[in-house]
């Protein structure tokens, strides 16, 4: 297998360490790009000394960072670009910044893939639907983002869009750009503070003997993908010339996640079965303005085309990321 070098944005987040480490244990050459706003080194433990891995510590946003990766790679033949503000309070608190990073990072970076013919993949997200009007979700489905004097969620979900937006008109300039769209993806390294997701808040809640609050009356749904399953659907959309059936895959979205669709009440109780507690710890509360009542992914293309589906059952996943928090 050829040697390709490799840009990782937000490479020291919860997803962009997965995909380093997965890149790195395939023999290519790394450069994960991160800010540390939400991401940490302590995710890139086992790779700092490795000779084919370089972290940069700088923001997506700037130009002269992105340029030295190509000096320190020697040229560059493909971007991983996942750096993004994400998790749900954010959305509502930063709404300025999680917009200017998200759409401002994915130009710079389309950028620098058109300025050396690399191939791109772009981190979108099942929130550039807003609030899908069909599900499951696919690609041609309706889109509905709500009013912003509400709330501003969909300072993320419709900044997605403008990414995916941009990544198809530079298809149509001639660069090879797939698009991801990872639901809900857990595992041990994901952010457990009142700014992460809802999984690893709930284990952390465990954790520190605190109680579970479910949002509103716990009946939205989501799909939980366990983490190495997320992160082979990345590796795939990037390294594969072609689809299974020899067909391109510039300009296709790939939905990444798990058919398992369950509720956040269902959630709860699952993740106090991981650890082995009880449900008297589990109690409801105020919900986020816009939170999506449904998520359910179409992954009938990523079957077809990249041979992706996911292996772990979600009562695993949550039973493997228990046992991994506890014993580190």
């Amino acid at each position: 297998m050829t040697e390709l070098r490799i840009l990782v944005t937000g490479g020291a987040g919860f997803l962009g360490s997965s995909l380093c480490h997965s890149l790195i244990e395939r023999g290519h050459n790394v450069v994960a790009l991160d800010s540390l706003f939400r991401g940490t080194k302590e995710n890139l433990t086992g790779l700092m000394d490795n000779d084919n891995f370089t972290f940069i510590h700088a923001d997506v946003r700037e130009v002269d960072a992105l340029d030295s990766v190509v000096e320190i790679l020697g040229g560059l033949d493909l971007v991983f670009h996942l750096a993004a503000v994400n998790g749900t309070k954010w959305f509502h608190e930063a709404a300025h910044s999680v917009i200017d990073v998200n759409i401002n990072g994915t130009l710079r970076t389309l950028e620098l893939a058109m300025a050396h013919d690399a191939r791109y993949v772009l981190a979108s997200s099942p929130e550039a639907f807003g609030e899908a009007l069909e599900q499951p979700i696919r690609d041609g489905n309706m889109m509905q983002f709500t009013d912003p004097a509400q709330h501003q969620r969909h300072s993320y979900g419709a900044s997605k869009y403008l990414d995916e937006v941009a990544c198809q008109h530079a298809v149509r300039e001639g660069l090879d750009v797939r698009i991801i769209r990872p639901f809900n993806a857990y595992g041990p390294r994901l952010v457990g503070d009142d700014y992460g997701q809802v999984v690893s808040i709930f284990f952390h809640k465990l954790l520190n003997d605190e109680t579970l609050i479910v949002h509103g009356d716990g009946s939205q749904t989501r799909s939980f993908t366990w983490i190495d399953d997320v992160t082979d659907g990345f590796v795939k959309a990037g390294l594969m010339d072609k689809g299974k059936d020899g067909s391109s895959l510039s300009g296709i979205a790939f939905n990444i996640g798990s058919t398992e669709e369950v509720t956040i009440s269902q959630l709860a109780k699952k993740v106090v079965n991981a650890s082995g507690k009880d449900d008297s710890r589990i109690e409801f509360g105020t919900g986020y303005y816009g939170d999506s009542k449904r998520r359910l992914p179409d992954i009938e293309t990523s079957k077809q085309i990249l041979g992706w589906q996911p292996t772990v059952d979600l009562q695993q996943g949550l039973q493997k990321m228990w046992n991994e928090l506890t014993e580190n």
